[in-house]
């Protein structure tokens, strides 16, 4: 088994608390809704939302996958940090056993929010994951990010 590790920044307008709690805290309910045709639904098949919980989102009808099991690793809304991991689902293929998701908020100059977030690919067999092939995910990753960004611009008493 092979580990390879990606990182991206991205930055925001949205001070990090407010983001922190649609990105992290509420992305179930809030995706569903406002992107429809990338997330139909996602509801939690084990625990209560924290950590060890596993939950199964299904993709919406614009997708080429039709679902992933996510499992929570941590929340914690002090720190502004979460983590998961996708541990089954189309989306993996047959090359990769799973997908571990870190990202931390830090409070920008401008008052927004620097999104620090780091993405390790766990293989299986010696099969090397190339940074072209996580292109599509980071670019689908992006544009839901600049989604929710834009939501909470247009509803500014949203998630405060």
């Amino acid at each position: 088994m092979g580990v390879f590790t990606f990182e991206t920044e991205t930055t925001s307008t949205i001070p990090p608390g407010r983001l922190f709690k649609a990105l992290a805290l509420d992305v179930d309910n809030l995706v569903p809704k406002i992107a429809p045709q990338a997330v139909k639904s996602a509801e939690v098949l084990e625990g209560n939302g924290g950590p060890g919980t596993i939950k199964k989102i299904t993709f919406g009808e614009g997708s080429q996958f039709k679902y992933v099991k996510h499992q929570v690793g941590e929340i914690d809304a002090e720190n502004f940090t979460y983590s998961y991991s996708i541990i089954e689902g189309d989306a993996l293929g047959d090359v990769v056993e799973k997908v571990s998701y870190e990202t931390k908020l830090v409070a920008s100059a401008n008052g927004g929010s620097i999104v620090k977030s780091i993405s390790k690919y766990y293989t299986k067999g010696d099969y090397e994951i190339k940074e072209e092939e996580v292109e599509e995910g980071k670019e689908k990753a992006a544009g839901l990010f600049k989604l929710i960004e834009g939501y909470l611009l247009a509803n500014p008493n949203a998630y405060n």
